[in-house]
């Protein structure tokens, strides 16, 4: 090979690719993805604010809304996000078997969670107010059911990462993991205290 050859490689092609840190642009990456999904829930949310009103001369909030049940159905929702706190605590004291101790009880609190909101949305159904009723009904399928996929999905992940941990430990990719599950989730949060007091809360107020 001739000098000017060397040359050329040197100046189009790198020897060894630069170093990066492992896993330095997974944080960046998932709060991009949060980012996408905040403007989800905004285009939902501003939807619902149009439609909200629209009963089509069907049931409105007052008459389908449970304050009783849906209080609990936060509670437990809340009160997940505060386990998931403790298994984070537990794993930066790299106490393995505690941190999927507390990883269960939250994915118990979400399931519960879940379970309360597909009684409502069955109830729903089931005495003629289902998301073809009205534009009020509609909207609110698609807000609230929305989010119980996120967080049916977030169970998923929650069920996954515990495999992984109890298989591999604590180590520094599980971690990694855990923390961006910990962003979800408590993004979760963040989201149904919007849906419960825009929904449901000013819904009853109408």
């Amino acid at each position: 090979m001739t000098h000017a050859a060397t040359e050329e490689e040197v100046r189009f092609h790198l020897a060894e690719e630069p170093h990066h840190p492992e896993g330095s642009s997974t944080m960046l990456g998932f709060w991009i993805y949060l980012m996408s999904d905040c403007l989800i829930f905004a285009i939902l949310f501003a939807t619902y604010g149009v439609l909200g009103g629209n009963y089509a001369a069907g049931p409105a909030p007052r008459d389908l809304f449970e304050l009783d049940l849906v209080a609990v159905n936060t509670t437990m929702l809340l009160l997940s996000s505060i386990t998931y706190g403790f298994a984070m605590l537990e794993m930066v004291k790299g106490r393995t078997r505690m941190t999927l101790f507390w990883l269960a009880v939250t994915g118990l609190f979400g399931a519960a969670f879940i379970g309360i909101e597909l009684y409502e949305f069955t109830h729903f159904i089931h005495i003629g107010a289902g998301p073809q009723r009205s534009g009020f009904l509609s909207a609110f399928f698609t807000l609230v059911g929305t989010h119980g996929l996120h967080v049916t999905f977030g169970i998923v992940w929650l069920v996954t990462l515990m495999v992984q941990v109890r298989r591999q430990g604590l180590i520094e990719a599980n971690q990694r993991r855990l923390m961006c599950l910990s962003l979800f989730w408590h993004f979760l949060d963040v989201i149904w205290i919007g849906v419960f007091t825009f929904v449901y809360l000013l819904g009853m107020l109408r």
